[in-house]
């Protein structure tokens, strides 16, 4: 018998056709054949929430086709599994890029009249067939980086547009769902994230050489970067971020995890919350404001240990919510490039 995530993955092979080769006065009906009308949509800022097919196209993908006339879908990760925390049910875990000739402003990001790229997290529940549900991170400082457009602070870590797949290869999972081998991969991370919970005695305490590979791959999100080994993610990406928020809490329990083969998925909204009490994380200064996070994961896991990791976080929402309008400033910067006229 054909399993349930394995029919899962067949349906949303309706939408990633309909991104491929996009034929933007037919995609409005191919959205409706794979989401239900009333589907909850959660995106990141400043998309927001929306709700059914008809408000994903007019509100996202038809102003981002205008943009970029060419958008192309290429996904390196299609995985499925049941998840049993808050948001129980049956979910596919997608990512990859939407890239094409950016033509036209896109959120008042200038054009480039060149490639880009831009990374996607995408997780969908599924009930009977139809997307009930959609929580999805887009990638957008990177857009804005390649556009020449990010007016905020630089990096730790080097910011790739492009992200790699998985070096296995095998992000693509046709295989028959195996509830045992999902299971093992889903508790190797999460014994994993629950040692994180360790930091207040310090990093040694939370033994991340006990379940990451020695050649690990954390692909960050753009304002982040992508680090390489434990000695990088410690250095550019976790302990400035524990010394701006020591209290910083992860919503394991509550969120959506589920696996598929070697393959671990991890989404909630907001699937953390942290003070921002100490100095040194992107450049933002110690304002003491409590703060919530959204990061959807993925995890390749090779051997016992975690090999690659690709994240996404929602860093426009973290900004917004310290009251720092990014695609203001971003206008400022870019005013000679802007669409409309300058002010005399």
């Amino acid at each position: 018998m054909v399993s349930i995530h394995n029919q899962n993955k067949e349906r949303i092979n309706l939408l990633r056709d309909a991104l491929y080769d996009i034929e933007p006065a037919r995609l409005p009906r191919q959205l409706g054949e794979v989401f239900a009308a009333d589907c909850e949509i959660h995106l990141a800022t400043p998309l927001e929430d929306l709700t059914g097919p008809a408000e994903l196209f007019d509100q996202v993908y038809a102003p981002l086709l205008h943009a970029i006339p060419d958008l192309e879908r290429r996904d390196f990760i299609v995985m499925a599994g049941h998840s049993p925390g808050q948001w129980s049910g049956d979910w596919v875990g997608c990512g990859g890029h939407y890239m094409g000739v950016f033509e036209q402003p896109w959120l008042d990001i200038p054009p480039t009249r060149h490639l880009v790229s831009m990374r996607y997290h995408e997780f969908f529940r599924f009930v009977d067939g139809a997307i009930v549900e959609m929580q999805a991170l887009w990638d957008i400082p990177s857009l804005m980086m390649q556009a020449r457009a990010w007016p905020l602070s630089p990096s730790l870590a080097p910011n790739w547009s492009a992200i790699p797949g998985p070096a296995s290869g095998d992000g693509f999972i046709e295989a028959t769902h195996d509830p045992e081998q999902a299971a093992a991969s889903v508790k190797l991370v999460m014994d994993m994230l629950k040692a994180l919970r360790n930091s207040p005695q310090g990093v040694a305490a939370m033994e991340l050489d006990r379940y990451w590979h020695p050649q690990m791959m954390w692909y960050g999100p753009a304002g982040i970067g992508v680090i390489r080994r434990v000695l990088g993610f410690r250095n550019w990406h976790q302990t400035p971020f524990l010394k701006a928020m020591p209290d910083r809490f992860a919503f394991l329990e509550k969120g959506v995890m589920f696996g598929d083969g070697e393959f671990v998925g991890f989404t909630a909204w907001p699937g953390g919350q942290s003070t921002l009490s100490g100095d040194g994380w992107l450049g933002i200064p110690p304002t003491g404001k409590k703060l919530t996070r959204r990061s959807l994961d993925f995890w390749r896991c090779e051997n016992g240990l975690i090999r690659e990791n690709w994240v996404l976080v929602d860093l426009l929402h973290i900004y917004a919510q310290l009251g720092v309008d990014v695609f203001e400033r971003m206008r400022e910067l870019t005013i000679a490039r802007q669409a409309r006229p300058m002010a005399v």
